[in-house]
Order: structure tokens, then sequence, then C-alpha cells
């Protein structure tokens, strides 16, 4: 998931208009491709498989800078016993430079927050925030980011079997995305997989939609990986190459793609799973397209939430050429 969707919920709209056909046609392709190292492992991917694209001699691909965590992927610890002061200490600890803001600021002002943050020398740059209600809900927003010193944010997640309606968003995003950029802002929209599988008439899906309406002199995508290679699977069009898919998807987007959610595919089930723990080829993505941040997430962290964070960060810092 990312902040705002449940996970069964984008998995299931990413398949509804697909046939059990299809989904034979994807477990046979994947389950073809890496079945043999799951099955030895028990059948899916764990927290203790061995990463894709890991080691060697050469380059860093992600500089250490650029690495951050989606914060609903603590969820789970920030509204429990943990608390949010002792998790965000706990992210500090294993080195991550940036965080992308979600699920509010735990009882503080976005001047506190931001004191906060400084104290555990961690920068909040990106957050994700839905399209806003009225003209003062979006003032607030953007007033709280650049207090919060962001450098994105970001729309989560949209979701319609109306084309007028998406054509609307994207009226209401290019409106957003101007007052962003007179606070200094960059806005983006972050897609899940039924972006690219919902048939909103004549084989037009709601991506194509924001391709044509979203002005990309103002909006930047922030392209979560899971889900682009889970739309191309799910669609059809992705189902031999995953990967090449979503790199497809990035070139030839009119907008920038300036961020990435880095979140592993388990090679038999489909779920989520942590970085490098998965099926898809993080390094072949990141060196076809390089971008500002690469944001670790899990939805459904695979031992702990903290886990998924320390898992995700280690696996970011060791990726070489």
């Amino acid at each position: 998931m990312c902040y705002g969707i449940s996970n069964d919920r984008a998995l299931a709209e990413a398949r509804a208009h697909h046939g059990p056909g299809r989904r034979s046609l994807l477990r046979g392709a994947v389950v073809g491709a890496f079945g043999a190292a799951a099955l030895g492992a028990g059948g899916a991917a764990s927290a203790q498989a061995t990463p894709r694209g890991r080691g060697g001699w050469g380059r860093v691909l992600v500089p250490p800078g650029r690495i951050s965590v989606q914060l609903y992927t603590l969820r789970a610890d920030l509204n429990g016993e943990i608390g949010f002061d002792a998790t965000l200490r706990e992210l500090s600890d294993l080195g991550y430079p940036r965080v992308e803001q979600a699920l509010g600021y735990f009882g503080r002002s976005a001047a506190e927050l931001k004191d906060f943050y400084d104290d555990l020398d961690i920068s909040c740059t990106s957050s994700h925030d839905g399209i806003s209600a009225d003209e003062a809900a979006l003032e607030t927003k953007l007033r709280n980011a650049r207090t919060l010193r962001q450098s994105f944010v970001n729309v989560p997640y949209l979701s319609s079997p109306d084309k007028d309606q998406w054509k609307i968003w994207a009226e209401q995003m290019n409106r957003e995305a101007e007052a962003a950029r007179r606070f200094g802002l960059r806005y983006g929209y972050h897609n899940h997989a039924h972006e690219f599988t919902t048939d909103l008439g004549n084989g037009v899906t709601p991506w194509d939609v924001f391709m044509a309406e979203l002005d990309p002199r103002l909006v930047h995508l922030e392209i979560d990986l899971y889900w682009a290679v889970t739309g191309g699977i799910e669609s059809g069009d992705g189902v031999d190459d995953p990967e090449q898919f979503t790199i497809d998807v990035i070139r030839s987007s009119p907008l920038e793609v300036l961020q990435y959610h880095v979140k592993d595919r388990d090679p038999v089930t489909g779920d989520m799973a942590d970085c490098g723990t998965g099926m898809i080829d993080f390094p072949r993505i990141f060196k076809a397209h390089k971008v500002r941040e690469y944001i670790v997430e899990n939805d459904t962290p695979d031992v702990t939430p903290i886990r998924s964070a320390e898992v995700g960060i280690g696996y970011l810092r060791g990726l070489r050429y």
C-alpha cells in the first residue's frame, strides 16, 4: 500500500478488469523465472532471501544522502507502544538522512516537528497529502510543508472508473502544483497499479488521461516500483519483462520522474516484500533512470516495521554497478 489505501484493496482494483487466464499466465511466467529459488526457501521470499543486485565492486548505485523511508511502513510502531519519538530515533540510529511524512504530526505543530527532526539530524523532504478540500486547506498544507523544509508534496492515491473524474483531478492537481511552486515546492503524483489496468472506455486508462492532462511544467511523478511492476504484470503488458515495462513508463512520461518508492515483490504470491528479497531487478531500473530520492517502503513488513527499514537501507547502501 501507500498512505491512504489498503494493500488488498489496491491489488483488487489492479485485477478488477482481468480474468483468471491472465493471472495464470502471470503465475507461470513469474514462477518460471524465479520459482526454483523461492521454492527452495519454502515457497516465498523472506527477509533472509538473497538480495538481487547487491554486492560487487564499483560505484555506489544509490547516493546515500538520497535514501529515505516512507513513514507509513512504520505505522504499527508509530501508533503503537513504541511511539513516534522512539521510532524516529531508531530510524536516525539506522542512518536514515530523510523521511517521507505521512499519518500526521503526532501532536506537534509543523515547526515543532521540524525542530524534532533537526535534533535527530533527519530531513523531512517529502510528504503524502491528498488533494485539498478548499483553498484554506491547500494554504495550510503548503505552509506546513515549507516549514518542514520539504522539497516535495505528493498526492498518494486516486481511483475512479469515470474518465471525466480523472480529468477533474488533473485540473485540480495542476492548480495545486502552481500554488506549490510559489512556495518553492515540487508537486507530484504517486501511482498504484490500477492506473495502468483500469479501462475507462475504448482502452483509455487513468495513466493515459494523466499523461495527457497533467502539466509537465508543474507536476512530477513519484513512481512506486512495486505498483508499476504489478501494473505491468496485471495489465498483461509486462508479464514477460515487468522491469522493462516500468522503464518504458518512466521514459515515455512527459512528466519528470523525481522519486521512487522502493519496495519489492514476492515472486510467487505477488505480495510486497522487503527490499532486495523479491523479484524486482532494482539496479536495472536505477541504471535506466536516476532520481532525487529512493524511498524505502513495505506496507506489510516481512518481520517488523523497523526490520523492513533496516533491510531497506542496507540493501540500497550496498548496491553497486
